[in-house]
């Protein structure tokens, strides 16, 4: 590991050291003052090439570092009413003074012509109209089309391939984090241009003291006060479809507010658009996606790698509602208040045959299963937020509700050939779930300091019973119910946790040194009990105790600790680094088992972040961090635990709680150049992470009997990745490549017997977009993945398997306001080792008509027009290979009508 960071910083700072020069200076007019919003550009002689460029501030200063292996560079200064100058000069750090000579020029006709990208400073700039196509609508299909932005699957934005940290409408985060019903929603013809913020500190009073290497979005609309927002109402058949989409939207200079209520059955996942995408910083609190602790699951159909509009059987409900208004004269304080609901069934249904592997004592078997699945999802979420974000000073107080009353049902026929065996079981699963947030932060400025204290609260309560009827389904060894019609598996759980620390700031020339002391503390409750099972020890007397199905469990982490942050920021370079001090308390107590457990051990855990940038257009950084884990209570309770009819957990009581260390250290090179419309990242990345604990499943008949082993053991993961991206002017294209190596290494058990896996996993992709001709636009992306997992031991494999997938759409417009629209998914995968090949094709087919003096679309779609019935896929693991049928969503066609508010 020394040697590969060693390497990695070795070309890291070789690369930002090369031929760096820098000239400054200041730039007036014939009168000395200072000329602001002028452009220094550095160019190679003969060459239309720019180096770097700079703008010059409110005092006409200006600097630009520069790479270049020529001896002489041309300078050139542009102002308005200024006469142009080019100076050529030395390759050398330098400083140079200009005064211009004015010059007016009579204009005899203007033509406004707006640049796709520009940059000024940390602000990035994209004309939306420079982007767009006639096929597109909202904010969401033309932010994908930018280069150096992306848009997950899941509704997160990327740039340059990380996680943005802010959503901002007109300068204010309405969302805060959960943006997917403005991207999804927000006619493109409201938003004037998209503003991406490089490294972007959201708290203001820490801008110039605690740098930040994450992004920001800004979405700049066309007016101050704009009312507007999407809607669309459709109806379908084979069977009955429907799809409501109404998210009528306000953003004013005081107020803002977004009402969101979607409903479907056509396989839309519309549930997820409140989930927090982006969690900002630190010094803001803390916020979390609330979720349930799903210990107790009923087994689940299997779900394909396709998008999942072709397989989602869906009857939806969700509504949503976000307010923010200023609550003083000075709009220093923001009120937002946020509140959605779903409610959500699914059904799900797949067949597969597992293939399990022979090992030294155990031949080789088969098990055939049919699963059948209904999903119910009803969960509320409130959210108050009290907010002051300004310069001498920041207060943010969050306030979270999430309640759940989540129910599950499974219905499975099972086929093992070892046992010969055929076994049906009904399973039901109810998991209310009520969770509770406070989170309070504060930086209070005291004379050339700042005092900052964080505060989180939570709590939560799962209770969950699991029933599984007939008895008999359940074959594990040992677990031999008898004579009952059910089992029921009950549990509950109560998770308290609280974070509390104070903190303060010392600034002095661009350092920012910042000494810390908290006090984390967590506490859980596990009561469970396994009930309607009789054990006879008369007919079965190697059969477990009934009593050692029951937990009783409270389980404590204590962590008093003192940290040292220091941060660093100046025109090229920015470091934050962290160097915390944890004593860490943990004890696990059973008294049913007479277990009683404790560590006490103190941990140095530093973390590092360096970054410079250059010449510029180029950023290059270094990270680097160690830290702890000791495990959860899910890995401490000793008594038995059927967490699903297919597994048990089978816990030690004498193992130690676990300890996990892990080191981690990455690199990156980014290239981002406005002028001509270039993007791209290098990123590399290690990691390598040790234990006392190894789990060591025992799998018969298909089922899986779950048990840790106390043996050192560690997991490594190197991987590199790098991405290009580029905005082709002359063709109106858009295009991107991509390309990801990732190699783990790891000690494994299986059945008691040892074995290592190693899996390597290659992807490349391409993606572009092309709106050239006025007749036809096209959107098209592809990837290709290459997964090659060997294990070495007493468990042996070598397989490798290999996917394609892509996407096209073709929009053609033969007519003012008609659009002829084409999508084909496909998606392919083939096991070497067995030449299993498996091509799944998908094709719609749309017709929509716009009546452009109203804005609305009514839209015709024809979705799988194969009617492709199956999704069928082969998988290998170190311990089986798998063979999967998934029933799909058939043909449909439907009718809709889309329009925007006002």
């Amino acid at each position: 590991m020394k040697k590969r960071i060693s390497l990695f910083l070795m070309i890291f700072f070789s690369v930002i050291a090369f031929g760096q020069k820098t000239v400054s200076g200041k730039i007036t007019d014939e009168d000395g003052v200072g000329i602001p919003s002028a452009s220094v550009t550095v160019e190679e002689p003969g060459k239309d090439a720019i180096l770097a460029y700079g703008i010059t501030n409110s005092k006409g200063e200006y600097k630009v570092t520069f790479t270049s292996g020529e001896s002489n560079v041309d300078l050139k200064v542009k102002a308005f009413n200024q006469r142009p100058l080019t100076k050529q000069i030395s390759n050398s750090d330098q400083t140079l003074n200009f005064k211009m000579e004015g010059e007016a020029t009579e204009i005899k006709e203007v033509k406004l012509k707006t640049k796709m990208v520009t940059a000024r400073g940390d602000t990035i700039s994209y004309d939306l109209k420079a982007f767009d196509s006639k096929s597109d609508r909202t904010l969401a299909d033309v932010l994908k089309k930018m280069p150096g932005i992306e848009v997950n699957t899941d509704g997160t934005i990327l740039y340059q391939g990380n996680a943005i940290n802010k959503f901002y409408v007109n300068g204010k985060d309405l969302m805060e984090g959960g943006y997917g019903t403005i991207n999804n929603s927000l006619p493109k013809d409201a938003v004037q241009k998209v503003e991406v913020l490089e490294n972007h500190q959201p708290v203001k009073i820490l801008q110039d003291k605690v740098p930040s290497d994450q992004a920001a979005i800004n979405i700049k609309l066309k007016n101050s006060v704009t009312m507007t927002g999407r809607g669309e109402v459709g109806v379908g058949g084979s069977p009955l479809l429907w799809n409501v989409k109404l998210t009528p939207m306000f953003f004013g200079q005081k107020s803002q507010w977004v009402v969101n209520y979607k409903s479907n059955n056509n396989g839309e996942q519309v549930e997820n658009e409140g989930n927090i995408l982006s969690f900002g910083n630190r010094f803001e609190g803390r916020r979390i996606n609330a979720t349930q602790n799903d210990w107790l699951n009923v087994e689940n159909a299997s779900t394909p790698n396709l998008p999942v509009k072709r397989y989602l059987m869906n009857s939806v409900h969700y509504v949503s509602a976000n307010y923010l208004t200023n609550i003083d004269k000075k709009k220093e304080w923001e009120l937002k208040a946020n509140a959605n609901y779903t409610n959500n069934a699914v059904e799900r249904q797949s067949y597969t045959q597992y293939d399990f592997f022979a090992t030294t004592d155990t031949p080789a078997y088969s098990v055939l299963q049919n699963t059948y699945n209904n999903f119910y999802t009803d969960k509320a979420k409130g959210e108050l937020i009290f907010t002051k974000n300004a310069k001498k000073g920041f207060f943010k107080n969050t306030t979270s509700f999430s309640q759940y009353w989540n129910a599950d049902r499974g219905t499975v026929d099972r086929f093992s050939t070892k046992s010969a065996v055929k076994s049906y079981g009904a399973e039901a699963l109810e998991s209310p779930t009520t969770s509770f947030q406070n989170s309070l932060s504060t930086i209070i400025p005291w004379k050339e300091k700042m005092v900052n204290v964080l505060s989180y609260i939570s709590y939560q309560t799962d209770r969950q019973t699991l029933n599984v009827s007939p008895a008999s389904y359940l074959t594990i060894p040992g677990f031999l119910p008898t004579s009952t019609d059910f089992v029921s598996q009950n549990l509950r759980l109560k998770t308290f946790e609280a974070n509390h620390s104070a903190n303060i700031g010392f600034s002095t020339k661009g350092w920012t040194f910042t000494p810390e002391v908290g006090f984390n503390f967590k506490s859980t409750d596990l009561v469970s009990n396994l009930a309607n099972i009789i054990i006879n020890p008369f007919t079965n007397p190697n059969a477990i105790p009934a009593s050692q199905y029951s937990n009783d469990l409270k389980y404590t982490t204590a962590t008093p600790y003192g940290s040292l942050g220091v941060n660093y920021k100046s025109d090229s370079w920015m470091l934050y680094a962290n160097f915390p001090v944890n004593s860490n308390n943990i004890k696990a107590e059973d008294p049913l088992r007479s277990v009683s457990k404790e560590l006490n051990k103190v941990t140095f855990e530093p973390s590092i972040f360096a970054q410079y940038t250059f010449a510029s257009f180029w950023k290059a950084s270094v990270n680097a961090n160690i830290n702890n884990n000791f495990g959860e209570i899910n890995t401490a309770y000793a008594g038995f635990l059927m967490t699903s009819p297919s597994g048990i957990s089978v816990m030690n009581p004498n193992n130690p709680i676990p300890q996990n260390n892990n080191k981690s250290a990455g690199t990156r090179l980014e290239y981002r150049n406005p002028l001509n419309n270039l993007f791209f990242n290098i990123n590399y990345r290690f990691s390598d992470a040790k234990r006392n604990l190894i789990s060591n499943p025992i799998i018969i008949n298909g089922y899986t009997a779950m048990n840790y082993k106390v043996q050192d053991n560690s997991v490594l993961n190197n991987g590199y990745s790098a991405e290009v991206g580029k905005y082709f002017p002359k063709f109106k294209t858009n295009a991107s490549l991509s390309y990801s190596n990732n190699t783990s290494k790891s000690d494994a058990f299986l059945n008691n017997d040892s074995y290592t896996n190693k899996n390597n996993g290659q992807s490349y992709g391409v993606k572009f977009n092309n709106t050239y001709f006025s007749w036809m636009s096209i959107d098209y992306n592809a990837s290709i993945t290459r997964t090659k997992q060997t294990s070495t031991g007493k468990v042996s494999t070598n397989a490798t398997t290999t996917g394609f997938k892509h996407n096209l759409g073709v929009f053609f417009y033969p007519i003012e306001n008609h659009t002829i629209g084409f999508n084909w998914d496909q998606i392919n995968s083939t096991a070497s080792a067995t030449d299993q090949k498996y091509h799944n094709g998908f094709y719609d087919l749309s017709y929509q008509f716009t009546w452009a003096k109203k804005k609305i679309d009514f839209e015709l779609k024809w979705m799988n027009i194969a009617n492709k019935k199956v999704f069928e896929n082969y998988e290998i693991t170190s311990t089986y290979t798998s063979f999967t049928r998934v029933q799909l969503r058939p043909s449909q066609v439907m009718f809709t009508v889309k329009f925007n508010f006002k």
